[in-house]
Parts: C-alpha cells; structure tokens; sequence
C-alpha cells in the first residue's frame, strides 16, 4: 500500500492555522487549487460521515468523507469516495503540532492507498507535490510565512 507524507513549518499558532483549515468544507478558502466546494445533504462541515463535493481547477471533481475531526490534537482524517486520479481506499489525514518555541506550527498531512501497480510512483509524486505540498505551501502564504 503506497503512502504519501508531507510536512512544513508554518509561521503561526497552531490555534490560528486550525481555525483556518478546520472547517471541511474551506478547501477553496486555503488551496489554490479548489475552485468550490459543498458539503453535501446539507449536513455541518464538522459532523462526521459528512461528504463534501469539490471541483478543481483543472475541473476535476471529487468527493471526500469526513472519518475523524479532533479540536483537541488539532487533526482531520478524511477517504475519497470518488475521484480522477485512480486511488481506491484512500484515507488521509491532517494534523497540526504547536512548536512553543516561537509560536509556529508543525503541519503535516499523509496517506495510504491503493492504486494500479504502474501507477504507484506518479501517484505518489503527484500527491506529495501537487496536493499536499501545495496545498501546505498556499496555507503557509495565507498565514504570513
């Protein structure tokens, strides 16, 4: 099962970054790549089971459900239901770490799934850079570092 891990230092309280990428449904919000997103059944952005539908720039859709929501250790874990890139049992999850040395944050957000064999490493590469790198990096700017 391949998994995927990317992690930054962001400079701003952890607090502050939760605020910020707590809500399930803020992808357009914190990403560039987003376009819009809603939550769908009308259900709250935090309740687990929630599913929220999203188009990318590139005009992709996906859909993604809400599995675990933590105020406390400040993480998200979310699966794909259905997507263009070829991942099946895709289960990802977001955390934030306070550093109390300066008041930054510690971000990280990994992955595991399934995939076709010959499609394992462009995957991969396309996940780590293109999705969570920049994903991470755009929060990062939003957050003034």
């Amino acid at each position: 099962m391949p998994s995927v891990y990317t992690s930054t230092v962001i400079a701003a309280q952890a607090d502050r970054v939760w605020s910020v990428i707590r809500d399930f449904n803020a992808l357009p919000d914190w990403t560039e790549f987003v376009v819009d997103s809603r939550i769908e059944e009308g259900l709250p952005s935090d309740k687990i089971g929630c599913v929220r539908a999203f188009r990318l720039e590139n005009g992709g859709f996906i859909r993604e459900k809400l599995l675990a929501l933590s105020d406390y250790d400040y993480s998200f874990s979310y699966s794909i239901l259905e997507s263009p890139m070829g991942v099946e049992n895709y289960v990802a999850t977001v955390k934030l770490f306070p550093i109390t040395d300066g008041g930054h944050t510690f971000a990280e957000w990994s992955a595991e799934f399934d995939c076709a064999p010959d499609r394992e490493q462009e995957l991969i590469d396309h996940i780590s850079t293109n999705v969570f790198l920049g994903g991470l990096t755009s929060l990062k700017s939003q957050m003034g570092g």
